[in-house]
Parts: structure tokens; sequence; C-alpha cells
């Protein structure tokens, strides 16, 4: 148990630039202006997609996450109970969505220099699994998931088990 002890103050201490996934050709990023179709095939694999201003610049404006689509299915007749109410945002009305209609704006992010513990804090706070990790322009670096901090930690214990053997 103390070695697990250690492990996590350790991790707590780290700076998100030593755990985070920085910007590659797999992460889903998207720009403001694209429609909502090309989302989708991104939300098969992963759950959620990051909204930028351009690809060029990459100043994050925002996330859409399976949960953001949920109007877009919505049935036109709806008991309100269920959707608050009737949404144009539905494929069953056939307009063109932009990503900006639909994404949380906003996301609340994170800096390459600030510590995990941090990191961990607002994603509890927040309700949230990913935070997007931005310069002090908020050009988008990459992200930083709670399942990476997972599979860390379980690599962790793993290599300490081994060590004891």
């Amino acid at each position: 148990m103390n070695e697990e002890s250690d492990f996590i103050k350790k991790l707590y201490k780290l700076k998100v630039k030593e755990a985070m996934e920085p910007v590659n050709p797999d992460m889903p990023i998207v720009e403001k202006t694209e429609d909502i179709s090309s989302v989708l095939p991104f939300l098969v694999k992963k759950d959620h997609v990051w909204v930028v201003d351009k690809k060029e610049t990459s100043h994050i404006l925002g996330v859409i996450t399976e949960y953001d689509t949920i109007s877009l299915f919505s049935p036109v007749y709806t008991p309100l109970q269920y959707f608050d109410k009737p949404s144009l945002q539905s494929f069953q009305y056939g307009l063109n969505v932009t990503v900006e209609e639909i994404m949380s704006k906003n996301p609340i992010s994170t800096t390459p220099d600030e510590k995990i513990m941090d990191a961990i804090l607002k994603m509890k706070q927040h309700k949230v699994k990913q935070l997007p990790v931005v310069d002090e322009d908020n050009k988008l670096l990459g992200e930083i998931k709670l399942h990476h901090l997972i599979d860390r930690y379980t690599k962790e214990q793993a290599i300490a088990q081994k060590a004891n053997k």
C-alpha cells in the first residue's frame, strides 16, 4: 500500500506535459465551420472532438462529446420531459448544422506546466474526462485524459509488483 501511495504522490507532482498526448494526426480535431457530419466518424472511435478556429492556428474554441450530439438524433415529436423543447438541430429536419452550433464552448483547459493534481481537480470539478492542453495564446498543444492517468498508474503498479517478486 505504501508503494501505491508513493506513486500517486509522484503522479500528482508531475507536470501535464509529462503525461499528455501531443497533437497528432489521430487526434480528433475539426474546424468550427465544418458540417456536423464530419464529427460523427470521430465519435465512433473517440468520445470527444476538439473544435478549433482553423487547423493552421489551432486556437481551441470548444469540444463536442457524444452527449452534445443527442439533439441531432431526437425525434421531432418528443415529450418535453425528454428533450426540453423541439430542436431544429435534428437530422429529421435535414438542415446543415455546423460544428460551432453543437459544440460546448470554451472548454476547461490546462497548460503543459500545470501539475497533474490540478488537472485532476479540474476534471473532477467540471465532470470531464479530458482537458485540452493549451499555450498562453490558447493554441491546442495536446490533451490529457483520465485514460492516460489510469494507464500510467496501472503500468507503474505492474512494474512495482514485478520488482517485489
